[in-house]
């Protein structure tokens, strides 16, 4: 009897308020789907970092003919002897842990599967118009400072490129994505909550004669409260359920769009996918609850 009455209670109060409801559903939706994209990209970038963190590598290109830098002027390139000299020069530094050449013809190869794609690019690029260069990989990934400082005075070294400088801008470009997505969600969570404390007032208010009953009739505070509380919650947990959905198609379209460009060991699993899901949604009902019972305890003094 007390559990049909409770329920009928419910039902009332979301039809006497639909669209306050519906205000409330659509805000929590997006907020913990954004709140729930900010954290995916926490993820995605997380799984780079650690991806990457020991494959980061320092490129020496060496001097061809005709190279236009200053250093490579009137060299005429790099011969076997001085290539040689290099590589032991490289080798003999303490914070170096390997290092690789690459030729022109295996840089040309990795070039055309990096742009396979872009076929005007392939048809005016050919062999011998790519550098030689060394792939040194570093014990220590933050030692690059010195190993370039050293390498870029050394003869028939054209130009120092460290990998971890290229990966620091996109990650800080997908830091700012993440932080601006969590700042959004952060205030549509505060709006959630004050549109949730207005839906339980307005509710509270036009049920306010049935209030009055109960307490006269010795209805405990829970008892009086659980209605209301049980119109946040749901409204929480349509919220989230559309969040899911909204987080889901981001997964398949966005995520899964951009994964063809990333190491197969650093992208974002249908396990953190779901893992997220989960957070939102508890946070979304949680939010509700809060805000019901807080403004259930300032306006209804029950």
């Amino acid at each position: 009897m007390r559990a049909n009455f409770i329920f009928s209670e419910v039902w009332i109060g979301l039809r006497r308020n639909l669209t306050m409801t519906i205000a409330v559903i659509v805000t929590v939706a997006i907020g913990m789907a954004l709140l729930g994209i900010g954290l995916m990209i926490n993820s995605q970038i997380s799984g780079m970092k650690d991806y990457w963190a020991d494959k980061v590598e320092v490129s020496v290109f060496l001097c061809k003919k005709n190279d236009p830098f200053p250093q490579c002027k009137g060299t005429g390139g790099v011969n076997e002897q001085e290539q040689a000299a290099l590589r032991a020069t490289i080798e003999a530094m303490p914070e170096v842990q390997q290092v690789e050449f690459e030729d022109a013809a295996s840089a040309y190869e990795n070039f055309k599967v990096q742009n396979a794609n872009n076929t005007v690019l392939l048809s005016a690029i050919q062999v011998e118009d790519m550098p030689e260069s060394f792939r040194v990989k570093l014990k220590d990934p933050n030692s690059y400072g010195s190993v370039i400082e050293e390498l870029k005075g050394a003869p028939g070294v054209s130009n120092v490129i460290n990998q971890k400088e290229i990966l620091e801008k996109f990650f800080g470009l997908l830091e700012k994505l993440r932080w601006f997505a969590l700042m959004i969600a952060g205030f549509l969570v505060i709006a959630a909550t004050l549109l949730i404390g207005n839906t339980v007032r307005l509710s509270a208010y036009n049920r306010r004669r049935e209030t009055g009953i109960m307490r006269l009739v010795g209805a405990s505070n829970l008892y009086i409260q659980l209605p209301f509380v049980m119109e946040g919650v749901i409204a929480g947990l349509i919220g989230g359920v559309v969040a899911a959905v909204l987080l889901i198609v981001t997964k398949v379209f966005l995520f899964d769009g951009v994964q063809i460009y990333l190491a197969n060991n650093s992208q974002l699993s249908w396990e953190t996918v779901a893992s997220v899901i989960s957070l939102t949604m508890v946070v979304g009902v949680l939010i509700c609850v809060l805000a019901s019972f807080v403004t259930l305890r300032r306006y209804l003094r029950v």
